[in-house]
């Protein structure tokens, strides 16, 4: 038997491509791409700015987004739309939960948090595509791990990149956003799933 046929080998369709599919004409093919990458970087960009002022690092609304994008985009396009946002901020443009932008923000005190982004949405995307996002117990898993890849990597950079050290970095980096982490994530476990079944339904 070919790996191909084993059940663990089996792809979903992400999202975004049963919303709109792609036509497979290399221009239209394109220009979905490119809306979809505008669209998720907007709503990035949006999700920033709606924060609560903490020290160092504020809390916004970035990580469902993030996790949501991976989970509706699937591993490629939505680590790609991450991608694409972070070089947006990269190029000097307002796109990040702070006033400033550029290398020296990437650099700041967000900078572990904005790599884990991209990580994160990866792997919500890898196993959305495996049907993860189908069920709302296990898109609530795959957004936690990419919740803890995110603090993870956002307390690794405050507590040895900036030398903050282990424990100052997990007070100020992570402590604050475990519970609207676990919020956040049951909102984005909870509104995937039923989107698709609406979809389904529709096509029935």
């Amino acid at each position: 038997m070919s790996l191909s046929a084993t059940p663990a080998a089996t792809r979903f369709r992400p999202l975004a491509d049963i919303l709109w599919p792609s036509t497979g004409a290399p221009l239209a093919s394109a220009l979905r791409v490119a809306l979809l990458v505008l669209a998720g970087t907007a709503l990035l960009a949006i999700s920033a700015k709606v924060q609560v002022p903490l020290p160092l690092v504020p809390m916004t609304m970035q990580t469902l987004v993030v996790l949501m994008i991976g989970a509706a985009y699937g591993w490629k396009l939505g680590s790609a739309t991450v991608l694409a946002y972070l070089a947006e901020g990269m190029m000097g443009l307002p796109v990040f939960a702070g006033v400033g932008a550029g290398p020296a923000y990437m650099l700041g005190g967000t900078g572990g948090f904005l790599a884990g982004f991209v990580v994160a949405a990866f792997i919500v995307g890898w196993l959305a595509e495996r049907g993860w996002d189908r069920s709302i117990v296990r898109l609530f898993a795959a957004m936690a791990v990419g919740h803890v890849v995110i603090l993870a990597m956002g307390w690794a950079w405050l507590g040895f990149g900036l030398g903050l050290g282990a424990t100052k970095a997990w007070v100020v980096g992570v402590l604050p956003f475990l519970a609207g982490s676990v919020v956040k994530n049951a909102l984005g476990a909870l509104l995937v799933p039923q989107v698709m079944r609406l979809v389904d339904r529709s096509d029935a």
